[in-house]
Protein backbone atom coordinates (compact mmCIF):
# COMPACT_ATOMS: atom_id res chain seq x y z
CA UNK A 1 0.00 0.00 0.00
CA UNK A 2 1.01 3.44 -1.08
CA UNK A 3 0.49 6.91 1.14
CA UNK A 4 -0.98 9.73 -0.57
CA UNK A 5 1.67 12.45 0.60
CA UNK A 6 4.53 12.73 3.05
CA UNK A 7 3.87 14.06 6.71
CA UNK A 8 4.78 18.10 6.70
CA UNK A 9 3.32 18.76 10.00
CA UNK A 10 0.57 18.18 12.39
CA UNK A 11 -1.80 20.10 10.17
CA UNK A 12 -2.02 17.33 7.89
CA UNK A 13 -5.17 16.60 6.47
CA UNK A 14 -6.40 12.91 5.98
CA UNK A 15 -6.17 11.69 1.83
CA UNK A 16 -6.38 8.37 0.72
CA UNK A 17 -3.43 6.73 -0.68
CA UNK A 18 -3.84 6.30 -4.89
CA UNK A 19 -4.86 2.66 -4.54
CA UNK A 20 -7.40 3.32 -1.56
CA UNK A 21 -9.56 5.38 -4.28
CA UNK A 22 -13.09 4.14 -5.21
CA UNK A 23 -15.10 4.67 -8.24
CA UNK A 24 -17.92 5.11 -6.10
CA UNK A 25 -16.84 7.46 -3.75
CA UNK A 26 -15.51 9.91 -6.52
CA UNK A 27 -18.65 9.56 -8.40
CA UNK A 28 -20.61 10.27 -5.21
CA UNK A 29 -18.42 13.26 -4.90
CA UNK A 30 -18.67 14.51 -8.23
CA UNK A 31 -22.74 13.95 -8.45
CA UNK A 32 -23.17 16.73 -6.53
CA UNK A 33 -23.12 20.57 -8.19
CA UNK A 34 -20.92 22.48 -5.98
CA UNK A 35 -18.31 19.95 -5.42
CA UNK A 36 -18.33 19.36 -9.21
CA UNK A 37 -18.27 23.15 -9.74
CA UNK A 38 -14.95 23.37 -7.55
CA UNK A 39 -13.65 20.40 -9.42
CA UNK A 40 -14.66 22.16 -13.23
CA UNK A 41 -12.51 25.15 -11.62
CA UNK A 42 -9.46 23.23 -10.09
CA UNK A 43 -9.42 21.88 -13.73
CA UNK A 44 -9.32 24.98 -15.58
CA UNK A 45 -5.98 26.22 -13.73
CA UNK A 46 -4.59 23.10 -15.04
CA UNK A 47 -2.35 21.83 -12.43
CA UNK A 48 -2.23 25.19 -10.05
CA UNK A 49 -3.84 25.14 -6.28
CA UNK A 50 -6.36 27.28 -4.81
CA UNK A 51 -6.94 28.96 -1.68
CA UNK A 52 -10.72 28.08 -0.28
CA UNK A 53 -11.47 31.31 -0.41
CA UNK A 54 -10.72 31.90 -4.07
CA UNK A 55 -13.64 29.60 -5.19
CA UNK A 56 -16.96 31.88 -5.29
CA UNK A 57 -19.78 29.43 -3.80
CA UNK A 58 -23.36 30.05 -3.44
CA UNK A 59 -22.96 28.37 -0.08
CA UNK A 60 -22.10 29.07 3.29
CA UNK A 61 -18.40 28.31 5.09
CA UNK A 62 -19.65 25.51 6.87
CA UNK A 63 -20.92 23.86 3.92
CA UNK A 64 -17.98 25.14 1.49
CA UNK A 65 -15.81 22.72 4.18
CA UNK A 66 -18.19 19.87 4.07
CA UNK A 67 -17.91 19.82 0.17
CA UNK A 68 -14.17 20.37 0.46
CA UNK A 69 -13.58 17.38 2.96
CA UNK A 70 -16.16 15.23 0.59
CA UNK A 71 -13.94 15.46 -2.10
CA UNK A 72 -10.61 15.35 -0.55
CA UNK A 73 -12.07 12.08 1.74
CA UNK A 74 -12.90 10.39 -1.83
CA UNK A 75 -9.22 11.10 -3.31
CA UNK A 76 -10.60 13.58 -5.99
CA UNK A 77 -8.31 17.36 -4.31
CA UNK A 78 -5.36 17.51 -2.10
CA UNK A 79 -5.21 19.94 0.53
CA UNK A 80 -2.44 21.33 2.41
CA UNK A 81 -1.37 24.14 4.74
CA UNK A 82 0.79 26.58 3.03
CA UNK A 83 1.32 28.45 6.13
CA UNK A 84 -2.19 29.41 6.92
CA UNK A 85 -3.67 28.69 3.46
CA UNK A 86 -5.25 25.36 2.70
CA UNK A 87 -4.58 24.88 -0.85
CA UNK A 88 -6.27 22.71 -2.95
CA UNK A 89 -5.59 20.80 -6.10
CA UNK A 90 -7.12 18.31 -8.05
CA UNK A 91 -5.72 14.88 -8.37
CA UNK A 92 -5.43 14.26 -12.08
CA UNK A 93 -2.68 12.32 -12.17
CA UNK A 94 -4.28 9.52 -9.59
CA UNK A 95 -7.52 9.72 -11.63
CA UNK A 96 -6.27 9.07 -15.01
CA UNK A 97 -4.02 6.41 -13.87
CA UNK A 98 -7.03 4.36 -11.96
CA UNK A 99 -10.08 5.19 -14.34
CA UNK A 100 -8.43 6.62 -17.57
CA UNK A 101 -10.63 9.03 -19.33
CA UNK A 102 -13.54 9.70 -16.58
CA UNK A 103 -12.23 13.03 -15.38
CA UNK A 104 -12.04 14.18 -18.85
CA UNK A 105 -15.46 12.85 -19.90
CA UNK A 106 -17.17 14.46 -16.07
CA UNK A 107 -15.58 17.90 -17.05
CA UNK A 108 -16.50 17.66 -20.98
CA UNK A 109 -20.31 16.44 -19.82
CA UNK A 110 -20.28 19.12 -16.97
CA UNK A 111 -19.14 21.88 -19.64
CA UNK A 112 -22.11 20.96 -22.18
CA UNK A 113 -24.44 20.98 -19.66
CA UNK A 114 -23.48 24.33 -18.20
CA UNK A 115 -24.01 25.34 -21.86
CA UNK A 116 -27.27 23.86 -22.50
CA UNK A 117 -28.24 25.90 -19.12
CA UNK A 118 -27.33 28.93 -20.00
CA UNK A 119 -23.93 29.07 -17.74
CA UNK A 120 -25.81 27.55 -14.85
CA UNK A 121 -23.70 24.85 -13.43
CA UNK A 122 -26.47 23.07 -11.37
CA UNK A 123 -28.41 19.94 -12.14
Amino acid sequence: MTTAAPATSSRDLPHPARDEIRLEAVLHALSEPVRLQIVRELAAVDGDELTCSQFGLPVTKSTTTHHFRVLRESGVIRQIYRGTAKMNGLRRDDLDDLFPGLLDTLLAAAAHQADRAGGRTGG
